[in-house]
């Protein structure tokens, strides 16, 4: 995946709060490279949308637009820059995805909304609860901000053996902003009390995103900002979806499966929704909430 080198980003949809101490207790002194059942729910969270439901709204100071220091909107001007730095490509990301929702919204007669990813370290506090990284990326609906500490990436591609592209990247940026969509849309309201199992809203929830990834992801180029998707591209995503599968993170951690407590579907459930989001480009075909999954 490549972007084109002459495109403009907008690091306005960027607030950059790395190295601050935003609160919290970092897990492992700020390492991502935990194991066991850590590891399970990082990236059992992979998902956000309502992941960090059990904690309490915390009344503490909380980021928000406006943030973003001079550095990375010095540094993440072009498609060049997102060509060459992880965090500048996540920007371009982010502003791809946006463009996209942003036309679908406006063609149904509706308003898309704009909201910031949050670039954080070690800890943060948000309209969720306090979270660390062990969390993993994660959609917050009370502050409506997305959440990464940049570091996941490396904690995956070490701990799961997931071999994180840039097209990676993106997929799990895309599924974060899928849980947006749906909370504009109304459907996170719809999953609370019921949570896990392998037929539950929270599950049908998270493939809808994994859907809707696919779905940005069969339009990024006509966004203007991405020059093109391999084939390579496409398969390194549907990989990462099968290895973050409910099933295969219990395996690897517990030495067994447990249907009843998925929260994420299975490895063939989430790469199969991406697959058919990326396929028919219809977010109309992502309807997760109707038959069996």
């Amino acid at each position: 995946m490549r972007f084109r080198p002459g495109a403009r980003l907008d690091t306005g949809q960027v607030t950059d709060v790395r190295g601050r101490r935003a609160g919290g207790i970092a897990l492992g002194g700020g390492s991502l490279g935990v194991v066991g059942l850590v590891i399970y729910l990082l990236v059992a969270l992979l998902g956000g949308g309502g992941g960090l439901g059990q904690l309490a709204p915390l009344d503490g100071t909380r980021v928000g637009a406006g943030d973003t220091p001079s550095t990375i909107s010095q540094d993440c001007r072009t498609g060049q820059d997102a060509n060459r730095r992880d965090d500048c490509r996540i920007v371009g990301v982010v502003n791809s995805v946006q463009k996209f929702w942003s036309g679908v919204f406006t063609r149904s007669n509706r308003r898309y909304q704009n909201v910031d990813t949050v670039f954080f370290t070690d800890s943060i506090q948000t309209g969720c609860g306090n979270a660390t990284s062990a969390v993993g990326p994660f959609y917050c609906p009370v502050d409506k901000l997305v959440y990464i500490d940049l570091g996941f990436f490396d904690a995956v591609s070490s701990e799961l053996d997931v071999n994180v592209t840039p097209f990676v990247e993106a997929y799990v940026i895309a599924h974060e902003y899928g849980h947006h969509v749906q909370d504009q849309l109304g459907v996170l309201d719809a999953i609370r009390g019921d949570r896990q199992g392998p037929e539950s809203k929270a599950v049908r929830s998270e493939l809808q995103a994994d859907c809707y990834a696919g779905v940005w992801a069969a339009h990024a180029v006509e966004t203007g900002l991405i020059v093109d998707l391999t084939q390579a591209d496409v398969d390194s995503g549907l990989d990462a979806a099968a290895a973050i599968g409910d099933d295969r993170i219990q395996e690897k951690t517990r030495g067994q499966v447990n249907p009843e407590t998925w929260t994420h579907g299975s490895s063939t459930q989430r790469r199969s929704w991406f697959a058919r989001g990326y396929r028919t480009g219809k977010p109309a075909a992502c309807d997760t909430f109707s038959g069996s999954i």
